[in-house]
């Protein structure tokens, strides 16, 4: 497990019973101050005209109540995969549109502009340039920045000796891709990551749920 200590205890219900699990954290979150996110927001020429707003990571759930206010009446809410759909049902937040693939098929079901995206620092272009292509008008807010880890010898060693690694964003890969055993099945979230994954490992398994204890013992 690579999350952040605190943030796998959901993985772990979807292993075998009989599964040795190891956590090594390869990143860490910094989230930006609410104000300082409010500020950026607010600075917006489009504040209050925005018509679609699109959460791509559970992270931001944090700043969607602030971020709702920038939309215009009726405006829409998209969520980029599952997860970050259920950590917004938690928070009250109806989401109209849930994307679990790539950015390819997220962006034909945005049909309104303005756009605004909250993310990462780091967040990865495609949706964005998808949208732009089309005409829509696209704002990215950062809300957060995800930092690398140095990780030990023995965390080094887990992950080379792993049978399945999860790994749940791009920024997570670039730390263990160096690691991580030509054997071992990478487990991801979505496509998206997915996809990333893929340009350096042939193993790879795309969802995370409860069915993927059922996949993991057929391997």
């Amino acid at each position: 497990m690579t999350r952040e200590r605190g943030l796998n205890d959901s993985l772990a219900e979807w292993l075998p019973d009989d599964a040795v699990v190891s956590e090594v954290p390869l990143t860490t979150t910094r989230y930006l101050d609410a104000e300082e996110v409010q500020r950026a927001l607010r600075a917006s020429e489009l504040f209050g005209l925005y018509r679609t707003l699109v959460v791509t990571s559970a992270r931001t759930a944090l700043y969607v109540a602030l971020a709702r206010r920038a939309l215009i009446e009726g405006g829409s809410v998209v969520s980029v995969g599952s997860a970050t759909a259920r950590a917004l049902e938690s928070d009250d937040v109806e989401v109209d549109v849930v994307g679990d693939g790539g950015a390819e098929d997220l962006a034909p079901q945005i049909g309104e502009g303005p756009v605004l995206l909250l993310g990462a620092a780091s967040m990865r272009p495609e949706l964005a340039t998808a949208l732009q292509a089309r005409g829509l008008s696209v704002t990215t807010l950062t809300c957060y920045e995800t930092v690398p880890a140095v990780l030990s010898e023995e965390e080094t060693r887990k992950l080379r000796e792993g049978d399945v690694v999860f790994i749940g964003a791009p920024s997570a890969w670039l730390v263990a891709k160096v690691f991580v055993g030509a054997n071992s099945w990478v487990v991801v979230p979505g496509a998206t990551t997915g996809e990333v994954v893929r340009k350096d490992h042939a193993r790879v398994i795309e969802g995370w749920g409860p069915s993927l204890r059922e996949h993991l013992q057929a391997l």
